[in-house]
Parts: C-alpha cells; sequence; structure tokens
C-alpha cells in the first residue's frame, strides 16, 4: 500500500494523555521529646542519666531541698541585717543589790599606842574565852580580859608587884609593898574577888600552880562586836582610838549618858539596834551597831545616815526605807541581809522568744539565732563538702595506683590502708578536740585543723571502693589499646581508669556528705568542734544539754535540729537518685 493510500484511510480516535504523577512532598520530621523511646537511642550517656535522675520524684525533693539549704547558707548572711556575732541588749527597771549587811559575829580589835596584839595573841585570847580561862600568854607575858559590855573586852597585860606567902605579900621586883595595898589585897580575897581597886590602880590576883600573886595591869587592846562608823571620815583616827572606844565602851556598858577624852565631852543617844555618839553641842559624831552595812561596789561610799536607816529597818524587821527620795528593800537570806534599790540596768537579749525582729529568737550570748543558723550552716556544709573532697582525692590516688600495679605495691598499700582502719576514728577525733581546746587554738584555725583531720581519717573506704573497680577495669579492651598506644602509665590511670570510676565515686561522695555534716553536729554538740565565736549547726543545739533549756526554749534547738535533719535527707534522696541513674540496669 502506497503512502497516499495509507494518509486516505480514516483516522482512529487517540486516547487522551494521562496526567503526569508528582513525587510525593516529604513529611516534614516528627520533633520527638526527651523521653520519647525512639531518641534514647541517639542521647549522650549524660543526657540518659539526667533523665533517669530528674525522673526519680524523690531527687527531685532532695535537689530542692539542697538548693534552698545553699540559699540559706550562703545568700542569707548577704541579706540578715545581723552580723554573727552581734549582741543584743535591751534596758530594763530591775531591784538590783546595792548594799549588803549581816549581824557582826567576830571581834574587832583597836590596840592601844605602843602595844602589840598580833594574830597569835588574838588566837590564844580567843581559846582562852572559849574556855572560860580567866588569864592567857603571850610571849612569856601573862594576860587577862575583863568584860566592858556585851561583847566587848578590855586585854591587859599583868605585872607580878606581889606574891602572897601565908596570908602576906612580899614585893616582887624590888619595889616595897604600898601602905595599906596589903589590908585591901586581904579585904579582896576574903570576899573571894579577882580583881580590886586601890589608889586609882587597877589590881589583879592571879593564881599559878599553889602560888598567889598580885598583879598591876597595863591595858594592850579592846576587842569588841561593835562597829564603829564615824560621820565624818576625817574622824576617823579619833572614833578608832584606843581612849575613845574604852571611854564609851565603860559608858555604854553602865548606860551612862555621856563621857569624856581628851578633854572632849561627847553625848549617847541609845535607840533600838544603834546608838548615836554626839558631841556637846549635838552635832553626830559617830555610829555604834552590831551590824555591818558595806556597799557591794567597793566604789561606792554609804553615808552613816543611810546605814543608820538599813540598821533601823533591820533591827524593827521592816522591808523597805527610803533614803534621799529613793527606796530600799531589805530582803533576809539565811544571816544576810540584801539591800536592794530599782536600777536603769542594760542587759544581754538572753534565751528571748521570737518575735518581729528575731524571728527565731536569740540565743544564751543574745545574738540572733536565725542569722547564726545561716553562717552556721556555712560551716556545716563548708565541713562537709571540704572533708568529701578530700577524702575522694587520697582515696582516688592510693586506690588507683593500688589497683593499677597490682602485685607488690598493691599489697603495701593495702596494708597502709589496714593500718588506719585500725586506729580507733571517733576516739581519735576526741582527743584531737581535746588537744584543741587546752591549746586554746583559735576558732578559724580548728576549722580548718579539724576538716583536714576528718579528711585525712576518711578516706580509707573510697581508696578500696576504686582498687577495687580499677582492678577490673584495667583488662578491658580499651585499656589494651593504651598499652599500644605507649602513653605513660599516670595518664592510663588518671585518664583513663579513673574516669570510668567517677559515676560510682559521685554516689559514694554525695552519701557521704550526710554523714560527716552528722559527724560534725555531733562533735559540735560534745562542745569538741566549732567553738565561739563561729557557729555550726552542732554547736548552736549543744545549748540543749541543758534539760532546762531544751523544755523551755525549744527555739535554740529545733531550728537547728530541723536543718540537719533536711540537709541529711536531701543529700541521702540525691544520692539514691544519682546511685539509680548510674544504674545501667534501670528501666527506661
Amino acid at each position: 500500500m502506497s503512502d497516499l493510500d495509507k494518509m486516505s484511510e480514516p483516522l482512529e480516535p487517540t486516547k487522551p494523555a494521562e496526567p503526569q504523577k508528582l513525587p510525593p512532598r516529604p513529611t516534614p520530621p516528627t520533633q520527638l521529646a526527651l523521653d520519647d523511646q525512639r531518641r534514647i537511642k541517639v542521647l549522650s550517656p549524660g543526657m540518659l542519666v539526667a533523665k533517669r535522675f530528674f525522673r526519680n520524684k524523690l531527687a527531685l525533693v532532695g535537689l530542692v531541698i539542697l538548693i534552698v539549704m545553699f540559699i540559706f547558707s550562703f545568700l542569707g548572711p548577704a541579706l540578715s541585717p545581723y552580723s554573727q556575732t552581734q549582741v543584743f541588749y535591751t534596758q530594763n527597771d530591775i531591784y538590783k543589790d546595792y548594799a549588803g549587811a549581816i549581824i557582826n559575829t567576830e571581834l574587832r580589835y583597836v590596840v592601844a599606842q605602843g602595844q602589840e596584839f598580833g594574830a597569835l595573841a588574838r588566837a590564844n585570847f580567843l581559846l582562852a574565852s572559849g574556855k572560860k580561862q580567866p588569864t592567857f600568854t603571850v610571849n612569856g607575858v601573862e594576860h587577862t580580859y575583863i568584860a566592858e559590855g556585851e561583847g566587848t573586852y578590855r586585854i591587859v597585860k599583868l605585872q607580878i608587884v606581889a606574891e602572897d606567902l601565908v596570908g602576906q605579900l612580899v614585893p616582887s621586883g624590888g619595889n616595897p609593898v604600898p601602905d595599906g595595898l596589903e589590908e585591901a589585897y586581904l579585904a579582896a580575897k576574903t570576899a573571894k574577888e579577882t580583881m580590886f581597886e586601890f589608889q586609882g590602880e587597877n589590881y589583879h590576883v592571879t593564881k599559878s600552880g599553889k602560888k598567889t600573886f598580885l598583879s598591876t595591869e597595863q591595858n594592850v587592846a579592846i576587842a569588841s562586836l561593835a562597829i564603829y562608823d564615824p560621820y565624818d571620815q576625817a574622824n576617823s583616827a579619833i572614833v578608832n582610838s584606843f581612849p575613845f572606844r574604852l571611854a564609851s565602851s565603860n559608858a555604854m556598858k553602865d548606860n551612862e549618858d555621856s563621857f569624856e577624852v581628851d578633854g572632849t565631852r561627847y553625848t549617847i543617844q541609845y535607840d533600838e539596834g544603834s546608838n548615836t555618839i554626839k558631841k556637846a553641842d549635838g552635832v553626830a559624831f559617830a555610829e555604834v551597831s552590831n551590824i555591818i552595812v558595806n556597799p557591794l561596789d567597793q566604789k561606792e561610799f554609804l553615808p552613816v545616815e543611810f546605814k543608820t536607816l538599813a540598821r533601823q529597818a533591820i533591827t524593827e524587821h521592816d522591808p523597805e526605807f527610803s533614803y534621799n527620795g529613793v527606796d530600799y528593800n531589805v530582803v533576809r537570806v539565811n544571816i544576810n541581809y540584801y539591800i536592794k534599790r530599782e536600777t536603769t540596768s542594760t542587759i544581754i537579749k538572753m534565751y528571748e522568744f521570737p518575735n518581729a525582729h528575731h524571728p527565731l529568737g536569740t540565743d544564751n550570748n543574745g545574738m540572733d539565732q536565725m542569722t547564726r543558723l545561716m553562717y552556721g550552716g556555712r560551716v556545716s556544709l563548708m565541713v562537709g563538702f571540704v572533708v568529701v573532697l578530700l577524702e575522694t582525692a587520697i582515696g582516688v590516688i592510693i586506690g588507683g595506683i593500688s589497683g593499677y600495679f597490682s602485685g607488690a605495691v598493691d599489697t603495701a598499700l593495702m596494708r597502709f590502708v589496714d593500718l588506719f582502719n585500725s586506729i580507733p576514728y571517733f576516739p581519735m577525733v576526741i582527743i584531737f578536740g581535746s588537744v584543741m581546746d587546752t591549746l586554746e587554738v583559735s576558732p578559724m584555725r580548728r576549722l580548718f585543723i579539724l576538716m583536714a583531720i576528718l579528711g585525712l581519717m576518711g578516706w580509707t573506704g573510697i581508696a578500696r571502693l576504686v582498687r577495687g573497680q580499677i582492678l577490673s577495669l584495667r583488662e578491658q579492651d580499651f585499656m589494651v589499646a593504651t598499652e599500644a598506644t605507649g602513653i605513660r602509665t599516670s595518664r592510663k590511670i588518671f585518664r583513663h581508669l579513673v574516669p570510668n570510676v567517677m559515676p560510682l565515686l559521685i554516689v559514694i561522695a554525695t552519701g557521704s556528705l550526710g554523714g560527716v555534716i552528722i559527724f560534725e553536729a555531733t562533735l559540735g554538740f560534745l562542745g569538741l568542734g566549732i567553738k565561739y565565736p563561729l557557729a555550726s549547726w552542732g554547736s548552736i543545739i549543744n545549748l540543749a544539754s541543758d534539760p532546762y533549756v531544751m523544755t523551755t526554749y525549744w527555739f535554740i534547738w529545733l531550728p537547728a535540729g530541723m536543718l540537719i535533719l533536711l540537709t541529711v535527707l536531701g543529700f541521702n534522696f540525691v544520692g539514691d537518685g544519682l546511685r539509680d541513674a548510674y544504674d545501667p540496669k534501670m528501666k527506661r
């Protein structure tokens, strides 16, 4: 068929072309959540640990507790308006002891001019008067005493002038017996008197064995329970002189209204509890009483008028009296009397209960309790971290070297560890604390020494743990590769072996922090830890060793105890969370 014929044939209908299909549009990648199962395979080891840790609710609670404790301890002092050693005072009107009084029971002596009457002579006199002996001897010289009133004695020295021989006086010392003396002596002997007066002189009849002697007297001293207070201190020499005391004692013994000394006339006004000696013109000269009134502060001077009012109040059992417009109270305690007056005193705010200015009150030194807790937390946490870091560093070095080299090195180091383990830990720390107390080590230096002691005594457990882990790790393939590279030994231990032990070390260290804090608190409670003015939670709780403080002032020990409890719980929760997070067998 020709081409023309082909062209003349009718055309067959053609099918419409099918539309061309476009390639499907790529679906955007789905955003995976952190805990999506499909993403776990691409997470880094750190992200896996973080995911497991934050999934543990108790670990999160512990982390929040520790954050709060660190903010309280390290940022709190900067926000507190007080310093840790600031003492607070307050002024209060209280009745304070001003003077003391007591009824005198001790003899006071006034020695005559030119005479001596020392401690030995006074002791002999007291012994003789106690035994009711009429005479006593001082340095071979015979003495006697004469009662000049109630509680008053005149002590005289006896000088023998004659001896009684069969009823006749024989002179002694070469001086003849005065006329009439023998008759006066015989009259006194018949009347059984031991003393008589002749021609204005007193004579004493004394016996020594079977012999009887006649002696004259020489004044030596006055012993009296009476207290003489001159109204004017310029008259003290006169009031305390032997002639004045003797004349006044004799006058008061006989209830006389006056007496004379060195040409001066004095009158006596008798009152209950005291007597007032006045000059002839009526001016008060001295006060006589058996009640001693002295100021408690030796810098104070008590006027005689004040002492007179105090003695009257004591004698009349009056509980109060007034002097110069000031009221005084008289309080008796056994045989003592305390004279008190209202005084505005500046006192320390000790054990003040919580208020707006001090939310947790004040301690026994008047310091703000909350501020002390803040600074105490800083010390307790610092001690915990420094001690754990020191223990870890020593333990890693000893354990790493021991586990890597094994053999003789391992044996020697492990015996060294055993030696440390055989040292009694707690007694040694107590001994060091006592030594520092004896040497009076400063508080800051004591803090560093305490941290060093705790760190040096507690590393053996970590060393054994690191050694055991490295013994198993050194046979792994990656360690064979390090042998092939020829790197030095220290790099093998601390760059390849130790990092593989770090997860376990972190868990152990976190758990140990709570134990160190409790141990430091125990030392502080026993008084062997941190010393004033520094504070730690343990030293604050030490105040509760007093049962009265523990039962009365809860704010002293309860907040510190709660802070220790929460901190230790926080570290334990975080440690448990890290242990579970590092566990490769933990469920995902």
